[in-house]
């Protein structure tokens, strides 16, 4: 993180007896990959833009366990969940907001089995709420009357039935969402989920994150906007294997609003 970014650890505000609003959970994306890193820095700008009392785990933060579970490895999951909880309620988490829908539904529906109880939000309907409350106010500037189409993340869409947020912060923007032929409920998964980020496809004619990004194109789109890390990566892909890269961006909802408020 660089310097002008204002980011205290639980540690930090625990040894000064104080609890944060919000435990922001970064995740190993928003922690290191190069692309999602901007991610994370784009929400703590609005974060600290808004005032928002939070703290992040910082070295204590381990993967949720996500691709292990997924991959099939339930012991190396619950070895990664448990530790994880166990820091949490050290600290007496109470609610955690993230960028990441795969950390977000580990967290809300996984963790609970294990002993971890928080109210577990995904960063697009944390914005939300700051946006009704006033904490935040939005122009659409740079964005107004731009073409914007919304990929559904499938742990935030079909598995969570999260789909307005996105979309309302998009119309915030005062930008043209237009949608693909497959959204919502019958939203195309992007390829990555699944622990599928970390390997090669299987052999067929087409990869799948190809055939997404068709559908993205066909709306005639200026931007692709995401809620997912690893739907980013895979849009961005996309993107590029159709040599579109000069004409269409694919931003997530927070650097959006990041970009909006010129923070």
């Amino acid at each position: 993180m660089s310097n002008e970014l204002k980011v205290p650890t639980m540690a930090e505000l625990f040894a000064e007896g104080k609890q944060p609003e919000v435990l922001f959970w970064v995740g190993c994306a928003g922690s290191f990959d190069d692309r999602a890193k901007k991610i994370t820095k784009a929400f703590v700008k609005i974060l600290n833009k808004a005032n928002v009392s939070f703290a992040v785990l910082g070295t204590e933060e381990s993967c949720t366990g996500d691709p292990a579970k997924r991959a099939g490895n339930e012991f190396l999951f619950q070895m990664q969940a448990v530790t994880n909880i166990e820091v949490m309620n050290a600290y007496e988490v109470k609610k955690v907001v993230t960028a990441c829908p795969h950390c977000f539904n580990t967290i809300k529906n996984e963790y609970p089995g294990l002993g971890g109880n928080y109210e577990v939000v995904h960063h697009t309907q944390f914005l939300k709420d700051l946006l009704s409350e006033g904490r935040i106010t939005m122009e659409g500037g740079q964005y107004k009357g731009k073409r914007i189409t919304f990929h559904d993340p499938c742990y935030l869409g079909r598995a969570n039935g999260v789909y307005e947020a996105p979309r309302d912060l998009i119309r915030k923007l005062d930008a043209e969402l237009v949608e693909m032929k497959n959204c919502k409920k019958k939203g195309l998964c992007c390829g990555a989920g699944g622990a599928q980020m970390f390997k090669e496809p299987e052999n067929g004619n087409k990869d799948v994150n190809v055939e997404r990004t068709e559908q993205a194109l066909g709306t005639k789109p200026e931007i692709i906007a995401a809620g997912c890390p690893f739907c980013n990566t895979m849009m961005t892909d996309g993107v590029k294997s159709k040599e579109k890269e000069g004409e269409v961006e694919v931003l997530d909802i927070a650097e959006l609003i990041a970009n909006a408020e010129d923070l």
